[in-house]
């Protein structure tokens, strides 16, 4: 394609990959003559990549510089995470207030279809609380919706025979642990009950907590796919 029609692709003006192409983010296309050059599919993917390492992480082009050449040595899988988290994890975002109120905005905000929205609710995977009668929903809330809709567009929902109450259980084993854990941690700190202020330490516990999960489930399910793979194969031998 003409680089008219990969700034309109990727969403950006000519002058800025022209800058990209001088500072060395964007390697230089394939001349196919004195005056023209092809872009490939290829580079708005990039686009795209520098510009949300840019627009979300306040990035200076010589440190995407350097991410984009450790991301060339990544395989197919973990280029397709880090873009995936590249678009949840947005910093700017963590400190804008993002509840949304009321069912049909959060429906618009994550395409999560209004049965699956009840269902969800129901199960108290996701939790609204009410103000001013209106259902409100938090940031957290928002997110799990959106990945609830990603799951099953890449092929992870009922009809790819996903359970879905699956996430129920899922759901109500973290619920239990989290109020045990902290009904034991506040129990022998009566005080910090009465003020129901947390401290600083106390939200970086939250947050460390919260990463654990996280990088704990995402390791178990790699670790457990792999064993998968590993043993078809051995069977198909």
């Amino acid at each position: 394609m003409k680089i008219s029609e990969l700034a309109e692709r990727a969403g950006v003006p000519k002058e800025t990959i022209h800058y990209y192409l001088r500072e060395g983010v964007l390697r230089r296309p394939h001349k196919k003559g004195k005056n023209r050059a092809d872009y490939n599919e290829s580079y708005v993917e990039q686009i795209h990549i520098i510009k949300g390492l840019q627009d979300n992480y306040f990035l200076p082009l010589s440190v995407i510089k350097k991410i984009l050449k450790q991301l060339k040595r990544q395989s197919p899988s973990e280029k397709s995470s880090f873009q995936l988290l590249s678009e949840y994890f947005k910093p700017l975002e963590l400190l804008l207030n993002a509840e949304v109120t009321g069912r049909d905005a959060f429906r618009e905000a994550t395409g999560l279809a209004s049965k699956w929205l009840t269902q969800m609710e129901e199960w108290k995977v996701i939790t609204a609380h009410i103000k001013d009668g209106q259902p409100v929903y938090s940031q957290d809330d928002v997110i799990i919706g959106k990945l609830i809709v990603d799951m099953d567009r890449l092929g992870f929902g009922p009809k790819d025979g996903y359970y879905p109450e699956n996430m129920k259980r899922i759901a109500d084993f973290i619920r239990n642990y989290v109020q045990n854990a902290l009904r034991d941690y506040y129990l022998a700190k009566l005080e910090r009950l009465i003020t129901q202020e947390l401290t600083e330490k106390e939200v970086k516990i939250r947050e460390v907590m919260s990463l654990f999960f996280y990088h704990l489930y995402r390791k178990l399910v790699r670790e457990e796919f792999e064993h998968l793979h590993s043993s078809f194969k051995e069977e198909t031998r």
